[in-house]
C-alpha cells in the first residue's frame, strides 16, 4: 500500500500541476485531495471555510483525507492538510510524502489572489504568516524535499522522479 506519492506544500508551489504529469509518467493514477473534499462536502473550498470557518475547513479536510484509500497514485494535497494529524498518518502509510519546497518570494509572486483559492486563512492572517507555520510541519512529515528554486514543471517532476530512484 506504499507504492503511492504524496505532493505536500504551499498553495501555488505547483503540486497539481506537477501531480499530473508525474502521475502520466510513473503510470499512476491521479488524485488532488481539494477536488475530493469538494465532491464530499458538495461546496467550494472558498465556500467550506466562509460557512464552517477555518477550523471547521481543517477538521472536514483532516477527516476526508485521513479515509483515502489509493494505488499506484500521486496524490496532490491542499496546503493546510499539514494541520491534520490523522490525514498526516494516514499519507504517511498510503506512501512517500514529497515536499515541493518553495522560497517566500516566489512563492507570493505565484498566488496572486489566495482568497478565490480556498487557502486557509485565519483572522488577521496574510501569506508570510501560514508560510512561516506550515514549513516546519512540511519538513517534519517529508520523506523528500524537491527545492523548487528556479525550476519549471517539468524539471520538478525530473527532481522528484530522480529522488524516487534512488
Amino acid at each position: 500500500m506504499k507504492n503511492n506519492v504524496i505532493l505536500i506544500g504551499m498553495p501555488g508551489a505547483g503540486k497539481s500541476t506537477a501531480g499530473v504529469i508525474l502521475a502520466k509518467l510513473l503510470g499512476y493514477s491521479f488524485m488532488d485531495t481539494d477536488l475530493v473534499i469538494q465532491n464530499t462536502e458538495g461546496r467550494l473550498l472558498r465556500q467550506i471555510i466562509a460557512e464552517e470557518g477555518v477550523e471547521g475547513f481543517i477538521a472536514a479536510e483532516n477527516r476526508i483525507v485521513s479515509e483515502i484509500e489509493a494505488e499506484s497514485t500521486v496524490i496532490a494535497t491542499g496546503g493546510s492538510v499539514v494541520y491534520g494529524t490523522e490525514a498526516m498518518e494516514k499519507l504517511s502509510l498510503l506512501g512517500k510524502i514529497v515536499y515541493l519546497e518553495l522560497g517566500y518570494d516566489e512563492l507570493s509572486r505565484r498566488l496572486d489572489n489566495i482568497q478565490q483559492r480556498g487557502v486557509v486563512l485565519r483572522a488577521g492572517q496574510e501569506l508570510r504568516d501560514i508560510y512561516a507555520e506550515r514549513i516546519p510541519l512540511y519538513e517534519k512529515y517529508a520523506d523528500i524535499t524537491i527545492d523548487e528554486t528556479g525550476c519549471g514543471v517539468e524539471e520538478t517532476v525530473s527532481k522528484i522522479i530522480d529522488k524516487l530512484n534512488r
